[in-house]
């Protein structure tokens, strides 16, 4: 068994293509030798920012020779198809062996060296190399047949164990010779194996290993700042882009002009990341400190005073731009800054951003006046409802300011800061600096009402607007970023417990147009709405824990768009269906079910709660009281099931005992269960359904459902309706999972 060593060097490969080169580097070297039955026992990839290399542990010396058997056409097949077939193998016709009237040819492939292998691997995996960007270069770039690489590519090491594999590829032979340090160790140095190579490098002043030195410039700038009195505020992705940037790093530290803190700290901690790559620290107290963390790439000789001070000059000429932006845009009132929103077009079917905004402001006010939202006293309402407006009509504003220009990552944070320092109310500047969140998962969440109501506004507009020019996301694409804001919507109702019909606020956001409204939910049943919130739900909930079956089970009763009370029903059902008495009653439900299905009792139209609702099903319109919901019951609704009985009455028989019995219990916990459903007391609901898991049992054991009398198949049958329908009440049971 033999390492192999291959290292590709190029001229600079950007940082952030470089773990990506590395992953694509072992899957392509895997797959070539797959394809010649080699298997390495470890592959290792290192990356800088001028090699791509990759270790390959315990090849076989050579290939084991192999046997391939491929079948072909039936023997007698048309003379056409044996011609094709005997080209495709390359043998005779003679050379074909026949077995149950089928030719095959059979194919003896004797052993190869590893090496050889390697040498026909090497070229094909540089040519196949999916960089993001690739560039052709000296004579040979006039033809678009010649070599492509992220940079231009100056050496090849390709070494199995010690001997070198030979290769040669647009001029580049392989060898054993590659470059250390551009500075400290330009010259050339000779590999002996995969065995000495991190090492000889590391002597020469390069790190290969991008995983030691992220390390190195990890704690190194988290011990310079300690030393100074500071702490280092920790970007895990400046870290690998320094990596990325540096074959020998030495972090160093610096400061910058006091003067600067003035500028918000958002700006100074962006504008030292993007441009210069520097980490920034803050004091004890956890303010901004005047201090930066460049990372260098030679160890300089006055220990780095000269390039500290080169990078201070740099970084001041950023400072004081961002600086000059702020000022500047601290002169204009927001409120005039949102007049340039006019010439702005949000989107060509939607109008520009300055109609985007005056929608926000009417449903972010309705929100408060509705008190789904705030909650407060008459008088309170008024202000809370001023604000809300307020606040959304300077929330895009700074979208137009130099700052944002600049920097579009502080969009709303700028925004938050004018408004501070033109006067605003305290909560209308942070609803203004907070309305785009959540952006993500793990994002905080906003509680303050005013940027609940803009937050909430500014989401729901977007989604039924784009919904309505019929853009909703497909497949992966979602270039509006819909699924973000619907679990940015989902995120701040369950945050801030707030109780309401989520298609009462989506019809209040399509302007109270109902045909719009219609549209939106009911005209492209495969992308509505009400289903896409229905599966942001369960997405959302399933990082939570909760099982996505339980979700379909509540949101298939119908009328439920309370999402509060939608998952403390869900929390509930999870609870129940994991205890014996649960997993009992879905057995026997799931019985009932079956029986009442196969005679022909199809399941009646989805139970509803107050008024009904679309969001609980994604396959039509909620049902409900047509005073309280915007769509009537839908028109394919299945007919009434026949009246069950109750305490046995009507009966023309005398019930067995254990049918008398379930009819007991359900004249029992019917009403307990409906009642505790009514309160929202879900658990309660569970433990009333508990009770019919025994006389359930009891019934199937000793009662024939399909009686030769009528009348007492009917009435059982019936019965098993009520079973069906009782349980219905808390969640559709047949669409939970075991």
């Amino acid at each position: 068994m033999t390492d192999f060593l291959l290292e590709l060097r190029s001229e600079e490969i950007p940082a952030r293509m470089q773990d990506k080169a590395r992953d694509d580097l072992a899957r392509l070297f895997t797959a070539e030798l797959e394809k010649a039955g080699l298997r390495a026992d470890a592959i290792v990839t290192f990356a800088t920012p001028r090699r791509l290399a990759l270790i390959a542990r315990d090849l076989p010396e050579a290939t084991e020779a192999v046997s391939e058997e491929i079948k072909g056409p039936r023997a007698g097949a048309p003379p056409q198809a044996l011609e094709g077939f005997l080209r495709k193998t390359g043998l005779t016709a003679d050379q074909l062996v026949e077995r149950d009237g089928v030719l095959f040819a059979v194919i003896d492939k004797p052993g190869r060296d590893t090496a050889e292998v390697l040498a026909e691997a090497i070229p094909a995996i540089i040519r196949a190399f999916p960089w993001p960007k690739s560039m052709r270069w000296g004579e040979a770039s006039s033809s678009t047949e010649s070599l492509r690489w992220v940079r231009p590519l100056h050496g090849i090491v390709a070494l199995l164990g010690d001997q070198i594999v030979p290769v040669e590829i647009a001029g580049v032979r392989s060898g054993a010779v590659t470059l250390g340090h551009r500075f400290h160790h330009p010259g050339p140095i000779t590999i002996g194996s995969a065995a000495d190579y991190a090492e000889k490098l590391h002597a020469c002043h390069v790190i290969v290993d991008q995983d030691e030195r992220r390390a190195i410039i990890r704690d190194k700038a988290s011990a310079l700042a300690d030393a100074a009195g500071l702490e280092l505020i920790e970007d895990e992705g400046l870290v690998a882009e320094n990596a990325g940037l540096t074959e020998w790093p030495v972090p160093l530290l610096g400061r910058f002009d006091e003067d600067f803190l003035g500028v918000p700290p958002e700006v100074i901690q962006l504008t030292a990341r993007v441009n210069q790559k520097y980490f920034v620290c803050r004091d004890k107290a956890g303010k901004l400190a005047n201090a930066f963390v460049c990372t260098a790439n030679i160890d300089a000789a006055d220990g780095g005073a000269k390039i500290v001070d080169g990078n201070r000059k740099v970084l001041a000429a950023r400072l004081s731009d961002a600086r000059f932006f702020y000022e500047t845009d601290l002169k204009v009132p927001l409120e005039e800054q949102a007049k340039k929103l006019e010439k702005i077009v949000f989107h060509e079917r939607l109008g520009t951003v300055a109609d985007k905004v005056e929608r926000v402001a009417k449903l972010a006010r309705w929100l408060v006046e509705e008190g789904i939202i705030g909650g407060a006293s008459p008088s309170g309402t008024t202000m809370l409802a001023d604000q809300a407006e307020r606040a959304a009509r300077l929330a895009k504003a700074d979208l137009v300011t130099g700052m944002v220009g600049e920097f579009p990552e502080l969009q709303g944070l700028m925004g938050g800061y004018y408004a501070a320092a033109q006067g605003e109310a305290p909560a209308v500047a942070e609803a203004i600096r907070d309305h785009y969140k959540p952006v993500g998962q793990g994002d905080e969440v906003p509680t303050a009402p005013v940027t609940v109501a803009v937050s909430l506004a500014d989401k729901l507009d977007i989604l039924t607007r784009f919904f309505l020019i019929n853009e909703a996301p497909t497949g992966s694409k979602d270039p509006f970023a819909l699924r973000r804001a619907a679990l940015g919507v989902i995120s701040t109702i369950l945050q801030n417990n707030l109780r309401f019909r989520l298609e009462r606020v989506l019809l209040k956001a399509c302007g109270d147009d109902l045909a719009q409204f219609e549209d939106v939910f009911f005209g492209r049943i495969e992308e509505k709405l009400a289903a896409f919130f229905a599966d942001r739900l369960k997405v959302q909930q399933r990082e939570a824990g909760v099982r996505h079956d339980l979700i379909d089970a509540v949101f298939a009763l119908g009328g439920e768009d309370d999402l509060v009370r939608l998952l403390a029903r869900v929390h509930a059902l999870q609870s129940f269906v994991t205890t014996e008495d649960g997993a009992n009653l879905l057995a026997g439900y799931k019985r009932a079910a079956n029986i009442l299905k196969k005679e022909g009792y199809e399941t009646p139209s989805p139970l509803v709660g107050e008024g009904g609702g679309p969001l609980a099903s994604a396959s039509g319109k909620g049902e409900g009281d047509s005073e309280s919901s915007p769509t009537p019951p839908h028109p394919s609704a299945p007919s009434a099931l026949p009246p069950s009985p109750t305490r046995g009455e009507g009966l023309s028989y005398t019930p067995e005992p254990a049918e008398a019995d379930l009819i007991a219990a359900l004249d029992a916990a019917g009403p307990v269960a409906a009642d505790a459903v009514a309160n929202e007391d879900f658990e309660a609901a569970m433990a009333a359904l508990a009770t019919l898991r025994a006389p359930i049992d009891a019934f199937f054991d000793a009662v024939t459902v399909n009686d030769t009398d009528p009348a007492k198949r009917a009435a059982r049958l019936a019965l098993l309706a009520r079973v069906r329908d009782a349980v219905h009440g808390v969640a559709d049971f047949s669409k939970i999972e075991g």
